[in-house]
């Protein structure tokens, strides 16, 4: 696994972690914790640098899983590009070493977990809620796209919520670093635009229609083109079969921005600043990013 052990030298004072110096992690410099999570490649672990005191996640990933799945590209492409990522709204990367058997992952702790737990929890969320969420995301795409990335895989599942109540985009397994329209079929079927059902060309506007689906998953509690069946799926977003259920009831604004991200053209879908001037975010979203119940 040739993925660089040293970390990644930090903005000056941006983190307590590496402390701007360059050096070789190894496992003696963490206190490993409770388990946090795991994922198909390994476990995430609570864990506190030694040195500095700082709490943080501690992703491990065993190397023969991941070469037996073929995705070792993948994880170099995850790292390079979340380690060079700063924004309130995306969890950091601070550094990573491996050994023998693991690849380990030094990243920032989520203190209030996994919002797709707090989503089945609270089954949908208010439109407050749900706007300050969409409004934060679309703020930390705009800073991804303008440094040429896609991210490709935004769902509940790859959102963490940070101590103050702000939320995270912590998953760039499917992210790619681009400067062209791509073809590969990636993220997750619920989550899929149209054009990558189609296998045709896609480029940064992929991620509106995720954040489209995302929305309408906050407001009903289930994802837009779910079906029983894949192929139904499928079908349903290539047609674009939108569909606003009466309950829970959800505004008329609510339903017009949802309906301006979900195009099937996606040079027509609504633009992320455009989205942030829309008066369903301007009226609910708190512009901190922070839901305060």
């Amino acid at each position: 696994m040739a993925v660089a052990a040293e970390t990644q030298s930090e903005e000056k004072g941006s983190s307590e972690v590496s402390a701007a110096e360059k050096r070789r992690w190894t496992l003696n410099d963490f206190d490993i914790g409770k388990p946090l999570g795991r994922g198909k490649f390994g476990h995430v672990y609570l864990a506190r640098e030694k040195k500095s005191n700082h709490i943080v996640a501690l992703k491990v990933l065993f190397k023969s899983q991941l070469k037996q799945s073929q995705v070792e590209h993948q994880l170099r492409r995850e790292v390079e590009i979340q380690s060079h990522l700063r924004h309130p709204n995306i969890l950091r990367l601070y550094g990573y070493f491996y050994d023998q058997t693991r690849v380990y992952l030094i990243l920032e702790y989520a203190a209030k977990g996994e919002l797709y737990k707090e989503l089945q929890k609270c089954k949908y969320f208010s439109e407050k809620r749900a706007a300050t969420y969409i409004s934060s995301l679309a703020r930390a795409l705009i800073y991804c796209h303008g440094k040429h990335v896609i991210h490709r895989d935004i769902k509940p599942e790859n959102l963490l919520i940070g101590a103050q109540g702000e939320l995270k985009i912590a998953d760039f397994g499917w992210s790619v670093h681009t400067f062209n329209r791509r073809r590969t079929m990636c993220g997750t079927l619920d989550y899929l635009p149209p054009e990558m059902v189609e296998s045709v060309e896609h480029d940064s506007s992929v991620d509106i229609w995720s954040l489209g689906v995302l929305c309408y998953e906050f407001l009903y509690g289930v994802p837009p083109f779910e079906a029983r069946e894949h192929s139904d799926t499928y079908r349903r977003i290539i047609k674009v079969d939108l569909r606003f259920p009466p309950k829970p009831i959800v505004s008329s604004s609510a339903k017009d921005l949802i309906s301006q991200m979900l195009v099937k053209d996606s040079s027509q879908r609504l633009p992320l600043h455009k989205l942030l001037e829309h008066p369903w975010i301007v009226q609910n979203a708190d512009l901190s990013g922070i839901f305060r119940g």
